[in-house]
């Protein structure tokens, strides 16, 4: 049976609101640590980060079975994990042997008392249970306690700043003839599971396919810096082992076993790849023996990740990103009040969207976007809202235009644009620079969780500043 966190005030057992922060260091766990401070300690805020817990963690279960790790140390292990852009092995050593992250997970004793201690599985477990949508709602409660701290007037409108980057997925660089090497090896592993299970007959030599496999599939990427006539005869090589593989699963495949779940399971992971298997013959036979060009759309960048896009932003380094595009809007306080993964959309299809979400929760006064952004519907819409937008024109401008985007009040605006560069810098030391968790849905719940660790940072700097402004003003009477 699950709690939320009632920390009891036992012998030996140090607590919460006594946790020590240095306001001297300038690490981010101490920015961390005192954001969570204080979302412990408010009441208001408190109450509605543990009502949103329990809605997700709690009442889907039964109120029975042994005790489990508590809400606040499940939220509190999410936020360090992202803060620290650390794996589960780190967060699992600094969750036994840091003092200060024990005593704001609440499991931090006096020397002589019995440590107690959390186990690596338990972390990973309990950590995956908060997904997207529940994380998106706790960010919207911290966002809140931000501009509780940030504002000086309750009313005061925001000035908007949006722009989208993009977080890489956990994948290798993607060619035909390694993506037909994935899709071999992988069939090849999922038929070793079921002949080891159930000792059927055919793939007795399955070490064999993988090695003579591997060794045409590198044959392939030393011919592809050689001559053209070369290339086609290792490829024609590769691809015919390639096609030996496909017929024979195809072959044995329905008579491959179906006793229990774990038995589905493998049938639908072997399906999978070599459906995978059959595509990849098919691109880089199209590609190289035909001299076809291979449509984007027909494109996989990998088999593991398949939400995985070809991002290119004219950046010169790194030419290249594959990932999704994640859209962030942050307000002059640098807080993120908004972000989407965007789904195949460009920047320019995102801002209606974006627009109904956004004035809805809040009163904006002015509002900047790039020249990706712009589209005349776009701008014509905006106006209608906020007095000052700034959404430059992509190409050249006409006589309206041109005085409209030399107005002081546009170019003051437009150059404050450039803060939300840093914010993303500082979303990407936050971990989303590249996701390592697998799946899509870890992949939506990484980035949000990312971005909650990156409010709670800002939130835990303001904090800090004006702590230490207060102990100036001690010293000084």
């Amino acid at each position: 049976m699950r709690k939320r966190f009632e920390q009891q005030y036992t012998i030996g057992l140090k607590r919460i609101e006594d946790t020590e922060i240095n306001l001297k260091s300038r690490d981010a766990l101490p920015k961390l640590i005192l954001a969570l401070k204080k979302l412990y300690t408010n009441k208001k805020y408190n109450e509605q980060l543990f009502s949103i817990l329990e809605k997700k963690i709690i009442l889907p279960k039964q109120k029975t079975g042994r005790k489990g790790m508590n809400l606040w140390q499940i939220f509190v292990l999410a936020q360090i994990r992202m803060s620290l852009n650390i794996s589960y092995d780190r967060l699992h050593n600094l969750a036994d042997y840091h003092g200060n992250i024990r005593q704001i997970l609440g499991i931090e004793t006096e020397w002589g008392v019995e440590k107690i201690k959390l186990k690596y599985q338990n972390i990973v477990d309990n950590v995956k249970l908060l997904d997207d949508n529940t994380i998106r709602e706790l960010n919207g409660v911290i966002v809140q306690m931000g501009h509780d701290i940030f504002k000086k007037k309750e009313e005061a409108e925001l000035c908007l700043k949006t722009d989208s980057f993009v977080v890489e997925s956990n994948v290798h660089f993607p060619t035909d003839y390694n993506l037909l090497w994935d899709s071999a090896r992988k069939s090849v592993s999922t038929i070793e599971k079921i002949t080891k299970k159930y000792n059927v007959d055919g793939w007795r030599k399955s070490r064999n396919w993988r090695k003579e496999l591997k060794k045409l599939s590198r044959n392939v990427g030393q011919a592809s810096r050689k001559s053209q006539e070369n290339k086609e005869r290792v490829v024609t090589e590769y691809l015919q082992k390639a096609k030996l593989l496909s017929k024979k699963i195809h072959k044995s495949l329905p008579d491959f076993p179906l006793n229990d779940l774990k038995d589905y399971i493998n049938h639908s992971s072997l399906e999978y790849y070599l459906e995978m298997l059959d595509k990849h013959i098919d691109l880089l036979e199209r590609r190289v023996i035909k001299g076809e060009k291979i449509p984007h759309s027909e494109k996989v960048f990998s088999i593991f990740e398949p939400y995985t896009e070809w991002k290119t932003k004219g950046k010169r380094n790194p030419a290249v990103e594959l990932g999704k595009n994640l859209q962030v809007t942050t307000d002059q306080f640098h807080l993120i009040i908004d972000f989407e993964i965007m789904e195949n959309t460009a920047d320019n299809n995102a801002v209606i969207p974006l627009a109904d979400r956004v004035l809805n929760q809040y009163l904006v006064s002015s509002w900047s976007f790039d020249k990706g952004y712009f589209s005349k519907e776009n701008k014509e819409l905006l106006n209608l809202f906020i007095d000052n937008l700034v959404m430059p024109k992509k190409g050249k401008l006409n006589k309206k235009e041109h005085e409209e985007e030399h107005k002081k009040e546009f170019k003051i605006t437009r150059n404050k644009h450039s803060a939300i560069e840093s914010n993303i810098n500082e979303l990407e030391h936050r971990g989303l620079d590249k996701c390592p968790d697998r799946g899509y849905q870890h992949y939506k719940n990484y980035i949000t969780l990312g971005v909650c660790a990156y409010n709670l940072h800002r939130i835990g700097a303001k904090l800090m500043r004006q702590a230490k402004a207060k102990q100036k003003l001690q010293k000084v009477a």
